[in-house]
């Protein structure tokens, strides 16, 4: 399918701490795959697409904030990665964006069904951005779910963009933390790493 492939390589950033970075480039160990239900493209590896700068915030960020994160980052650092999405599930794409509809649409029937409430995107305490996003990650994953039950090709990725922060200007559609993620399913996907200068 034409609109499952991106052409080319990716460098996506990963915010760590310096040790973790050092040792996956050594090939000491690799970068852990997610599996928070409230991850905003579902389980996976994640990166930003071309944007050292916000994976470096990120783990500044995760360093100040160390409840919000599952390994001490002492030392915040980046872990740049060459990546092909191959197979990729890109949420900037009309037809997988009508895929998404559909996934929800069924999981909302089953979960109505059980009696169970719905999954829910939320904020993080007094924060207007929603980080917290249970139910977009019900979905894709029933999404992947969905494919492996009909025994379609298994998305290697996942792409999405997201607006995130404060208008950079009064009524602007830019915001101050807007970005590209990666949620990478597949490890084959990653070609290599690197520490970027």
């Amino acid at each position: 399918m034409i609109d499952s492939y991106i052409p080319g390589l990716v460098l996506g950033f990963h915010g760590t701490d310096k040790k973790i970075a050092e040792d996956v480039v050594m090939g000491k160990s690799n970068l852990k795959k997610s599996e928070n239900k409230y991850d905003w493209l579902g389980n996976g590896i994640y990166f930003w697409e071309g944007n050292y700068s916000r994976a470096l915030e990120y783990a500044i960020h995760l360093k100040n904030n160390n409840k919000r994160s599952k390994i001490k980052i002492s030392n915040p650092s980046v872990i740049a990665a060459v990546i092909d999405l191959r197979n990729c599930l890109n949420l900037l794409n009309s037809e997988n964006i009508q895929f998404l509809k559909l996934s929800h649409k069924l999981l909302h029937e089953t979960i109505q069904n059980s009696g169970f409430p719905m999954p829910i995107n939320k904020p993080i305490d007094n924060e207007n951005d929603i980080l917290l996003r249970n139910l977009d990650c019900a979905v894709i994953e029933n999404l992947h779910a969905m494919r492996e039950q009909e025994k379609l090709i298994s998305f290697d990725s996942v792409r999405g963009y997201f607006r995130e922060g404060k208008e950079i200007y009064p009524n602007a559609g830019f915001h101050e933390k807007n970005h590209i993620q990666i949620c990478i399913r597949n490890p084959e996907c990653i070609l290599g790493y690197f520490l970027p200068k």
